[in-house]
């Protein structure tokens, strides 16, 4: 039981997967880009729906950090050690 409430108040976790997607609206029509985020291997999982220009930003983070968490409560995304320059 204790184990079980420790993983409920965890809110900040590290962004182990992501998967990004783009969906169709129809033919000649803008589309919409979903991110899920796979949290600590699997431990929980949250989708963000960001325009494209956001989209092009996350992907950057992504392959620049060297790590990136997901803040829960206020819906953040913390990237750790990018390199500048």
């Amino acid at each position: 039981m204790a184990e079980q409430h420790t993983e409920q108040t965890i809110r900040v976790r590290q962004v182990t997967d992501v998967q990004f997607s783009w969906t169709e609206h129809g033919r000649g029509e803008h589309g919409a880009f979903t991110v899920q985020l796979i949290l600590d291997n699997g431990a929980e999982e949250y989708v963000l729906q960001p325009t494209a220009e956001d989209t092009k930003v996350m992907i950057e983070l992504f392959k620049r950090a060297k790590a990136v968490y997901f803040d829960l409560d206020r819906k953040v995304l913390v990237p750790n050690n990018i390199p500048l320059g």
